[in-house]
Formats: C-alpha cells, sequence, structure tokens
C-alpha cells in the first residue's frame, strides 16, 4: 500500500525556516549557558553542588532515600554539567536498563522528526501506514482515527480491555469519537512504531539510531518484549535525551528537530480533555490532571512540589526523566518498583522533595503548597496519598462511614482497601474542609 505523499513545497520550505528561526531566538539564550558532553566518549563536566551554593549536606539524604527505594542509577544535570551521578548495587555507568514508557517520548520526538522530513503529517489518518482494519472498528470509524489521536491518547479505542497492551485489530474497539476521551492506552501508541517504520520505510531502531542516537551520542535500542518495543540504554544516554529536550530538540548547535510547532505542543497541552498531557509527555503546573485507568480530572498538578514548567517522561517501576527549563535542569532515575503502592507520579514527587531540599539556595523555584492550604497528592493514586503538611484528617468511604481517624498525620495508607471514592476531611486552622480522593490500584502506574 502506498504511503500519502507529502510534496516539499517552497512553502513548507519557507515555514521550516521561519520556526527555526523562531525557535534559535528563543533558544540562543539557553545554549549558550548549556554544556554539551562529545558525542564520543564518556567525558562529560561536571560541577558541585558548592559551586551552585546548594546544600552539599543533603546529598548523601537524597542518595540514601533513593537507595531504599531500589534505585539503580539517578544523574541530575545542571546547565548541563553533572551535578550528581550515582549508582547504586552493582549497577554502573556501563550498565543498561529499561525504559519501560518513559521511551514514549522517544516515539514522540520521532513522530516529529517524520513529520518535519515529510514522511507523514500527525494529522493523517493512521490507516493510512497500517491499512484497513487495523482495529474492529467499522471503516467509517478507523478513518477518523489520526497519528496525533495517538500521540495524544484520544484514539476514542477502549482502554478497558482484558489486555491494553495488545495491539491486535480484536484488541481494538471504538467507544468514542476520536478526540472525544483521553485514556492512557498502550496498544495505539505502540502501534505508531509501525506508522514510523511505514512513513520512513526504514525499521524504528535504524531510523532512530540515524536522527537521534548519532547526532547525540546516545547509544541503546528498542527491544520486543510482549506487544510492545522497549527501549533499553545506559543512563547516560537518558541524561543525554533529557539535556536534548531542554534546549528545544537542539544538541551544541545542531537543531535535530527544526519543526518548533511540532516541539512546543510536545511538551505542552496538547488537547482540552487532560491539561497534564502533551505528545507522549506528562506536564506539571496544569490546573488539572487525569492519570492513566481513570476517566477522573482532578485539580491542581501533577507534582505539587516540582516547578510548574517541568515536563516529564515517566515509566512504569519508576523510569523516570525530569526537564525543567526554567532552572537548566535535568534529571533521570533508573531502577526497580520503588515500593508497594507507590507509582512513577508519586515517587517523582518525592524525589522533588529531597531535590528542593538539595537547592537550598536556590531561586526560582515554586511555592508549591500555597499557605495554610493542606494538598493531597498523588490524586488518584494507588493506595499511599501524601498531605503537604501534617494536618488532622478523618477518612470516609462514599456514602460516608469512616475508615481512617480522625488522626494527625502526613500521609494516608488505603492499600488494604477496596479502589473507589473516598472523601478526606481535612481539619485546618480549626476549620474543616472536604476533599475527595480516587484509590485506583491496578491503574495507576504507568507501564
Amino acid at each position: 500500500m502506498a504511503k500519502p505523499f507529502h510534496p516539499p513545497t517552497v512553502l513548507l520550505a519557507m515555514k521550516h525556516i521561519y520556526f527555526l528561526l523562531l525557535l534559535c531566538a528563543t533558544t540562543v539564550a539557553t545554549a549558550q549557558s548549556l554544556y554539551f558532553p562529545p558525542t564520543v566518549g564518556n567525558a562529560w563536566e561536571t560541577t558541585t553542588p558548592e559551586d551552585l551554593g546548594w546544600c552539599p549536606e543533603k546529598v548523601d539524604t537524597l542518595l540514601d532515600y533513593l537507595d531504599a527505594k531500589n534505585t539503580k542509577a539517578f544523574i541530575l544535570l545542571k546547565d548541563g554539567r553533572i551535578v550528581i551521578e550515582h549508582y547504586f548495587g552493582t549497577f554502573t555507568q556501563d550498565s543498561a536498563w529499561y525504559w519501560a514508557s518513559a521511551c514514549k517520548t522517544i516515539t514522540a520526538f520521532m513522530v516529529g522528526i517524520a513529520q518535519q522530513e515529510a514522511h507523514l503529517s500527525i494529522a493523517d489518518t493512521t490507516s493510512d501506514y497500517l491499512g484497513t482494519g487495523w482495529t474492529s472498528c467499522t471503516p467509517q470509524e478507523e478513518e477518523k482515527i489520526t497519528i496525533r489521536h495517538q500521540l495524544t491518547m484520544t484514539s476514542g479505542l477502549d482502554d478497558d480491555v482484558p489486555d491494553h497492551f495488545c495491539t491486535l485489530a480484536s484488541c481494538l474497539l471504538c467507544i468514542a469519537d476520536p478526540g472525544t476521551r483521553w485514556a492512557y492506552h498502550n496498544g495505539p501508541y505502540t502501534l505508531l512504531d509501525g506508522v514510523i517504520e511505514a512513513a520512513t520505510d526504514q525499521t524504528l531502531n535504524t531510523y532512530t539510531t540515524q536522527k537521534l542516537k548519532t547526532p547525540t551520542g546516545m547509544t541503546g535500542a528498542f527491544f520486543p518484549s510482549g506487544y510492545n518495543n522497549v527501549f533499553i540504554s545506559k543512563p547516560r544516554s537518558m541524561a543525554r535525551f533529557g539535556l536534548l529536550m531542554l534546549n528545544n530538540g537542539n544538541w551544541n548547535g545542531n537543531q535535530i528537530m527544526t519543526d518548533a510547532t511540532y516541539f512546543n505542543a510536545m511538551v505542552n497541552t496538547s488537547q482540552s480533555l487532560n491539561l497534564s498531557y502533551g505528545y507522549l509527555w506528562w506536564l506539571n503546573g496544569k490546573a488539572t490532571a487525569m492519570v492513566p485507568g481513570s476517566q477522573f480530572q482532578f485539580a491542581g498538578p501533577l507534582n505539587p512540589n516540582a516547578p510548574d514548567d517541568m515536563y516529564a517522561a515517566l515509566g512504569k517501576d519508576g523510569q523516570i526523566i525530569n526537564v525543567v527549563p526554567s532552572l537548566n535542569l535535568v534529571y533521570i532515575r533508573m531502577g526497580n518498583a520503588p515500593g508497594v503502592g507507590e507509582v512513577p507520579i508519586t515517587f517523582n514527587d518525592t524525589i522533588w522533595q529531597r531535590v528542593n531540599d538539595l537547592m537550598c539556595s536556590s531561586v526560582g523555584l515554586n511555592d508549591a503548597v500555597p499557605a495554610q492550604k493542606v494538598r493531597i497528592y498523588p490524586n488518584p493514586s494507588s493506595g499511599l496519598f501524601s498531605l503537604s503538611m501534617p494536618a488532622v484528617v478523618e477518612v470516609m468511604d462514599a456514602v460516608g462511614r469512616t475508615v481512617i481517624g480522625p488522626i494527625s498525620t502526613d500521609s494516608i495508607d488505603l492499600i488494604g482497601h477496596s479502589d473507589g471514592v473516598y472523601l478526606v476531611r481535612i481539619t485546618e486552622n480549626g476549620l474543616p474542609r472536604i476533599e475527595r480522593v480516587l484509590k485506583a490500584s491496578s491503574s495507576i502506574s504507568t507501564p
């Protein structure tokens, strides 16, 4: 089947030049202050917490916490230089580990590269590349699903199937018009790999090596795992990708992604249903958020302790890339699951609490918690909820029966309780208020 042809017109070329000039204008100040390691070899400049005016005595507190949470690798970059690089147990700089769903962000980047090279348009219907019948929908329904819907998790396909990783047509059922329902669904996402391969006439690994890995010095590869393709690399490759993103797709003067419109859409709200989701990237600082496995919209940012402009790649068992443009900061974490009940969204926020302590003299961090306002996060959670400060709380089920408290605490443990909505009465300065939380033990971890 022939793929759609997108002729490289003069207008398209002028448009790309215009966007490139805009992108360069907005990133020149950052590029001047960012360090980039050589693309070959292990050389990478370092700096110290003392040099940055941070609190070096807080480093051990951070590392002890990460060690207790089954971490294998942690790297923190400031202005591109390594501030902290630590490996735990037998894991080393040369050890490789899986990204899990954090590698969705590589796929998003490669779709953008394919579009800027006119291999595809994200407005194209997915059937143009996968052929008709890739779902169990009617031909008319299937024709409405575009690449953009796959990037934004708005395909309208049913995520509540026995195996939401499944990419077979029998697993992909239409339950809503594309663009009208947000649901974290791995099957349609994974099929973006096939879209890239059909559009470029190259394997996913070959195209990624040529367009992303070689220009940045990244190593690693996608490997099949069941229905999924999972990226496996050394930790520094994950850090290199975060640094590339921090500099708006530019590696040390080489503008790898020239399509500024796509890049900006990738790391900003991509649709009106989940404000905290871009093109396969998680976004902080938004008024509301949705999370995997839930159709609830919850007030507040994903990570109250992180800067508002932070965006993140999050994967099962706590594979994490955080990018913070306002601070010229990137950190990555690789490892096993941090503990019972903890999921990447929760875990990321607790790491941020300790990173904030480390950056004790930094300016520009958010006042993540308004004065005299206790916040509950993450919400939803698989069972463990944190409070932004200690408070007297009472937890009730949906019909008003008390299940915990009243107690003075800085956390709520509902792991042994049924999934569902709970009411939390918070007494603060003598005044009570009710917050609603959702426990969804099997649905929040990003794979």
